[in-house]
C-alpha cells in the first residue's frame, strides 16, 4: 500500500479509468517519470491530458505541453504583484 500522499502504478491507473499497460504508454511518452509511487496531484495534472485529448482530439504529449504552459501561466499571475 503506497503512503497518502502517494499513488502505485495500479492505484493511479485505477484514478484515470486507465489499464496499468496506459500509465507505461505515458511513461514511454515522456509524459510521466518511471517510478514506483506518484504524486497525487499527479492525477490532476494527467485528468487534464487526456480530457484535451478526448475532447479536442489533441495528442498526448501536445495536451502535456498544453497543461504545463497554462499551469505556468498560472504560477505568473499569482507571482505578479
Amino acid at each position: 500500500m503506497s503512503a497518502p500522499d502517494r499513488l502505485s502504478r495500479d492505484e493511479l491507473a485505477r484514478a484515470l479509468g486507465l489499464r496499468p499497460s496506459g500509465i507505461e504508454r505515458l511513461i514511454q511518452l515522456g509524459l510521466l517519470d518511471p517510478a514506483p509511487e506518484f504524486e497525487v496531484t499527479t492525477v490532476v495534472r494527467l485528468r487534464r491530458v487526456l480530457r484535451l485529448r478526448g475532447d479536442l482530439g489533441v495528442n498526448l504529449v501536445g495536451a502535456a505541453i498544453i497543461v504545463d504552459l497554462v499551469d505556468r501561466l498560472d504560477r505568473l499571475e499569482r507571482d505578479r504583484p
